[in-house]
């Protein structure tokens, strides 16, 4: 239905970087891709690179004739059937280093998000950790106890050093417009505050998405 990212608090080990206090931020909306990305764009970059050169051999930039010639220059073939052992190995070894990456990028992609526990700086000696379950079960309690709201569910994500907390809340599918804007407004003014507080952490990035709860919807009896 939608997405209210409440602003991070105003002290904390983040305030005073606002870069990192963004990233912070959208790390509670969505799952960071930035690796999966940049991968993306170098073996992009790389088969782009490949196909304009492809383009300018044939169309003759490097000479007439190179389109006619053999694939491998023919010292390089040369070279290649004196050491067809060695090249054998260096090809496998090649293969098996891209496959080992592939596989390595498809098991980082696929596995799920880590959920932090909350550490408190409890003095110099002295460390608090508050569990990562604790920390979503109160924020969701505390979504839950609005009126309008029929259920809500909320994780921990990040990391142990920024972590943040990712909630959905469900509403009537009755609910009016002004019903769900006063929902947001004491999501961000009174319970999410009263969280922070209560977990130490003023600087907590909460993302809170609302949807309509159509589980009443589905449970109503259907005529076929």
């Amino acid at each position: 239905m939608a997405d209210a990212v409440t602003p991070t608090g105003s002290t904390g080990t983040t305030s005073g970087d606002p870069r990192r206090a963004a990233r912070t931020a959208r790390r509670a909306q969505y799952r960071s891709a930035g690796g999966a990305r940049t991968g993306l764009v170098v073996a992009g970059t790389v088969l782009l690179a490949a196909g304009i050169l492809t383009v300018l051999l044939v169309a003759g930039v490097f000479g007439g004739n190179r389109p006619r010639r053999p694939l491998l220059d023919p010292m390089v073939e040369q070279f290649l059937l004196a050491h067809g052992t060695a090249a054998r190995v260096v090809a496998g070894v090649a293969g098996l280093l891209l496959v080992l990456l592939g596989l390595w990028w498809a098991a980082r992609s696929l596995r799920p998000e880590t959920r932090p526990d909350l550490v408190l700086d409890g003095g110099p000696d002295t460390e608090i950790r508050i569990g990562a379950s604790a920390a979503a079960d109160a924020v969701a309690d505390g979504a839950a106890s609005l009126p309008g709201v029929t259920r809500a569910r909320a994780r921990t994500v990040g990391s142990a050093s920024a972590p943040a907390v990712r909630a959905t809340v469900w509403v009537g599918e009755d609910i009016a417009d002004g019903e769900v804007a006063e929902i947001c407004r004491r999501l961000d003014a009174e319970v999410l505050p009263d969280i922070r507080d209560a977990l130490g952490r003023a600087d907590l990035p909460v993302a809170v998405r609302l949807e309509l709860d159509a589980a009443r919807r589905d449970d109503r009896p259907r005529v076929s």
